[in-house]
């Protein structure tokens, strides 16, 4: 089970880089057409949640996989807000919330390994 687990968390990790780096082209390649407006940043914050589930499955923890997931959507919302233009009603309190979340998480993540 440990070499499935390993081999697909490989797998969401490639997938989710390749999300952040080349969204375009994996839409193309996956779904025949280029991504293309807000596709573009949804399709990156589902490239962020595919590495953080693989940091969860292998080699880390769910809770290693929440704070990675939790950090970089606060710092890609953020860069959003700031210098991607984009600034919906929800996008500042999604950032202060997942910047709470991202807290809480780490606070955790350091008792746990204190402890």
């Amino acid at each position: 089970m440990k070499r499935a687990l390993t081999f697909a968390a490989v797998g969401e990790a490639s997938t989710g880089l390749a999300l952040l780096i080349v969204p375009g082209l994996v839409g193309r390649l996956l779904l025949g057409e280029d991504l293309t407006g807000i596709a573009i940043p949804v399709a990156r914050v589902a490239g962020i949640a595919l590495i953080a589930l693989a940091v969860a499955c292998w080699p880390g923890t769910p809770l290693v996989g929440m704070l990675a997931y939790s950090a970089a959507v606060t710092l890609y919302l953020a860069y959003l807000g700031f210098a991607g233009g984009l600034s919906g009603i929800l996008l500042w309190p999604a950032v202060v919330l997942h910047t709470v979340l991202s807290v809480l998480l780490a606070r955790a993540w350091f008792e746990n390994k204190e402890g």
